[in-house]
């Protein structure tokens, strides 16, 4: 077998291994893309649950307001719906009441009163359960896998094209860029 027939055998294997390797990791790819971006910005919202504030105005509150039926007047005076789970004064003028799903603020002499509704993100929920390993367990492997794969993305990747546009050429510029931006952003950081 010639040299040239066994650099076209190698870079065939490595062009079939590159592609079927991207095919595999290309669904947990975009789960990881799109956790990676909520759980980057856990600064400006949150990426699991939505949050809801309300205000409404209520009159004041009458009894006893730690006994449950006037908590639950008190919610349906207010409009808001939800399983009453408890209540308890974090001062004398406050009564904070937790439903499920939620918390309501309510001052006691009246006024306006502050209502929290927070529901899971059902699809940003799970993919950063996943993506921050939450499961543990079995999912570790999986993670741990994909990351490998990925490696060998990256290692195939620098020698499916050849000549100038592959590694030798544009390919090694790329490529030193991508091992150079995150030791400036170490350098500007630490």
């Amino acid at each position: 077998m010639s040299a040239k027939s066994k650099t076209a055998t190698w870079r065939k294997w490595n062009n079939v291994l590159h592609r079927d390797l991207g095919y595999l990791c290309a669904g947990l790819t975009v789960v990881y893309v799109v956790s990676g971006i909520a759980v980057n910005h856990v600064a400006d919202w949150n990426p699991n649950y939505a949050i809801e504030r309300r205000s409404v105005t209520i009159s004041p509150v009458a009894g006893d307001p730690l006994t449950p039926n006037v908590a639950v007047g008190i919610l349906e005076a207010a409009g808001v719906e939800g399983e009453l789970r408890g209540s308890f004064r974090p001062n004398p003028d406050t009564l904070r009441i937790f439903i499920e799903g939620g918390t309501v603020n309510v001052p006691l002499a009246g006024g306006t009163a502050e209502v929290e509704m927070v529901r899971e993100r059902a699809v940003l929920h799970a993919a950063n359960f996943l993506h921050l390993n939450h499961p543990k367990k079995l999912w570790t492997w999986v993670a741990d896998i994909y990351a490998l794969a990925l490696g060998v993305l990256a290692v195939t990747g620098l020698f499916v094209l050849k000549g100038k546009k592959g590694i030798t050429g544009r390919g090694a510029w790329l490529s030193a860029l991508g091992v150079v931006v995150p030791f400036v952003f170490l350098w500007l950081y630490l």
